[in-house]
């Protein structure tokens, strides 16, 4: 695959292999936000499968060990990304903590479930981007708790512009494993998507709140 990188492709053939990620371009998927959409990801699948579990363990602990050095806990966003998030935590050796979307409304009513201490260097561990907001809900929140939230990783992201802005914005630097652009290329070369559906795949990237279809 052209200009794809060794992990992008194996994400992405890992992905479309076991359905983790469907393309439907022409028969599209609806989201909880109205939006319609040609792609529908759900990286919960990979959790079932043990060697493409393994791999994403290990790439995105040597992913966080490349870009941020040394970490001193991670955290997960619930609730897809607690299960990776132990993964890589127990990985890497490290303390392990997530994030509710809202606080309990019981007991000691957390946020945070899992011991934080102020100053701690963490890094986030996310299953899947798209524009980004309820991961940074997770970043705001840890940061609230005195931790000195140094980034997010995740498995896959969408590559929206209003990801980036938003994540430029807090000063969060993230990373992903694939993203749509690599997906779209292996989907076709693997012949999970026809040359002539591809327009329509990359018309959705750039607005997919006006996206239509067909």
């Amino acid at each position: 695959m052209n200009n794809l990188n060794e992990v992008e492709q194996k994400i992405a053939e890992s992905l479309l292999q076991i359905k983790a990620i469907k393309l439907q371009p022409k028969n599209p998927f609806t989201w909880a936000s109205g939006w319609k959409s040609p792609i529908y990801c759900d990286n919960r699948i990979t959790l079932s499968h043990p060697a493409i579990r393994t791999y994403i363990r290990q790439k995105l602990s040597q992913l966080i060990q490349e870009e941020f050095g040394t970490v001193e806990m991670i955290s997960g966003v619930a609730t897809a990304g607690i299960p990776q998030g132990v993964l890589v935590a127990q990985d890497l050796g490290l303390p392990f903590t997530y994030v509710r979307s809202s606080a309990k409304d019981h007991g000691r009513q957390n946020l945070i479930e899992g011991e934080v201490v102020s100053g701690q260097r963490v890094v986030v561990v996310e299953d899947l981007i798209s524009t980004g907001k309820s991961s940074l809900q997770a970043v705001e929140a840890l940061r609230a708790a005195g931790c000195n939230v140094v980034g997010l990783v995740s498995i896959f992201a969408y590559g929206f512009d209003a990801a980036v802005k938003n994540f430029a914005d807090a000063k969060c630097p993230f990373f992903s494993l694939c993203n749509y652009e690599a997906l779209i290329k292996v989907a076709v070369g693997n012949s999970y998507v026809l040359e002539s559906e591809v327009a329509l795949l990359e018309q959705w990237r750039r607005d997919p709140a006006n996206w239509i279809g067909e």
